[in-house]
């Protein structure tokens, strides 16, 4: 069964939802195997693959029929896939503080890139080890100092795409971050649970290289002769619609714009380049599986792909993360859990799941309490059960000042599905967007007086998550 999905997932991106029927029929036809059923009676495995600057729209299984993500597509048909999965905090350092100790910002208190005031006991990482896995980190660190005395196998590297070993070869990251992982399952000890964080650094920019985007040579003749669409909203009057001090050529959203897509052919040459990492990064994607599989342990393995924030592609004007807007928010999320049925393959799930959310369901499906500390919450609910529990409708989300307050100023927010509140604290400036009417946030109604009792109730609701998510444990909402 695994071999046939091993070929399927080879085949043209294109074919991603009959790919996701196939599979959860076949699987239904055939049963889970006999290792999959003794293996979900064990601890299982754990992989993390964390992509940066990766936005839930940069996937085939997601309908965008231009970027190619076979191997990505093919886990999510025989996984889940969170169709509304979100961030936190959407910057890098914060989201993966996030990440590690399932708190927002306002708890583990790292808005900057430094050391994780967390205690290591109370992350997942630090939590697995002590319960006896094996732990391996590859690629974009972020946090400080790499602790690699807290890794029984660790590598971090970040910042450029191409880099020299110690023995003089070139490598690009995204073949590092390959040869690492590989290089961890092939050393890892037998009979032990292992748990495997990749962090790609691909498909951040390389900011200061004049071609942003360096992809690899034999990833050139990718999306050749096609033609990137470019959003509607990716427009000057959008930009100018922006909150006055968003619509300055000093926000660093529009600075980046100009590198990246401030002519059409700009932008096609850099949203290819884009797509070509994202290409990359689904190949490895596939050669770790397929090792997986090679060694037998893919049955009893939990495997979890996400984003560590969303990304602007030219819509509002911008480029890059950080600001409240849905495509900054909004990351790929699919997970692959042996303990799943086979005719739940394929589930689609549009619950708010969130970064602070990995963590604890990591710990839950190892047998290992979660902290007090810990704010996300086992999710693996969402997709196991076939009565799901009562799951948040709202969430809170921060981002830090970064520079100065014109630079990337600091900005909070409530996100319900048919609603979302900003507000911008250094501008003393609010916005509100009617979600279901208004999707691309194009309306602010803030001023509006027909909405003055939602903004009243909204701003109760800022205080009241900001109020939590500084506390212990945040509430299910």
């Amino acid at each position: 069964m695994l071999g046939l999905i091993s070929v399927l997932r080879l085949r043209s991106v294109r074919r991603g939802r009959s790919l996701a029927f196939l599979v959860v029929l076949l699987g239904g036809l055939a049963g889970p195997s006999v290792q999959a059923q003794e293996g979900a009676t064990a601890r299982p495995n754990i992989v993390m693959l964390f992509a940066d600057d990766w936005r839930w729209d940069t996937l085939g299984y997601a309908g965008n029929r231009i970027v190619q993500t076979p191997n990505l597509d093919a886990l999510a048909a025989r996984g889940a896939w969170f169709r509304q999965a979100r961030v936190t905090t959407s910057i890098c350092w914060v989201s993966r503080a996030s990440l590690f100790t399932g708190q927002w910002m306002a708890r583990h208190g790292s808005p900057n890139p430094e050391p994780i005031p967390t205690p290591w006991a109370e992350t997942y990482p630090g939590l697995l080890r002590e319960a006896g896995y094996w732990l391996g980190f590859v690629g974009k660190w972020h946090n400080g100092p790499f602790p690699g005395d807290r890794f029984d196998f660790g590598t971090s590297y970040m910042g450029q795409h191409y880099m020299t070993l110690p023995d003089g070869t070139e490598i690009h990251v995204t073949a590092r971050n390959e040869r690492d992982a590989l290089r961890f399952l092939d050393e890892r000890p037998e009979g032990r649970p292992f748990c495997l964080t990749v962090s790609f650094f691909a498909t951040h920019a390389e900011d200061p290289h004049p071609d942003q985007y360096l992809s690899q040579p034999e990833s050139a003749p990718l999306y050749e002769g096609v033609t990137i669409p470019v959003p509607a909203t990716a427009t000057e009057a959008h930009f100018r619609a922006l909150p006055p001090f968003l619509a300055t050529e000093k926000n660093e959203g529009r600075v980046r714009w100009y590198w990246r897509f401030d002519t059409p052919e700009r932008y096609q040459r850099y949203m290819k380049a884009y797509y070509r990492m994202a290409t990359e990064v689904d190949r490895t994607v596939g050669r770790i599986v397929d090792e997986l599989e090679r060694q037998g342990v893919l049955d009893n393995t939990l495997i979890v792909f996400m984003g560590d924030n969303g990304y602007f592609h030219g819509e509002h004007g911008l480029a890059d993360k950080w600001y409240p807007y849905e495509e900054s928010l909004r990351v790929p999320l699919i997970v692959v859990d042996p303990r799943m049925h086979p005719m739940r393959r394929g589930h689609v799930n549009d619950d708010f799941v969130l970064n602070v959310d990995v963590a604890p369901t990591f710990l839950a499906a190892a047998g290992i309490p979660a902290p007090e500390g810990m704010q996300g919450r086992d999710f693996a609910p969402l997709y196991l059960e076939a009565d799901p529990p009562a799951w948040r409708q709202e969430f809170y989300y921060e981002h830090p000042t970064v520079t100065n307050r014109e630079r990337i100023p600091s900005s909070e927010a409530v996100v319900r599905k048919d609603v979302k509140y900003s507000y911008w604290p250094e501008w003393g400036f609010e916005e509100l967007y009617d979600l279901r009417a208004d999707p691309f946030e194009e309306h602010n109604l803030a001023s509006d007086p027909a909405q003055a009792g939602r903004l009243a109730e909204l701003r109760a609701a800022l205080e009241r998550l900001r109020r939590e998510a500084r506390g212990s444990r945040a509430s299910p909402r």
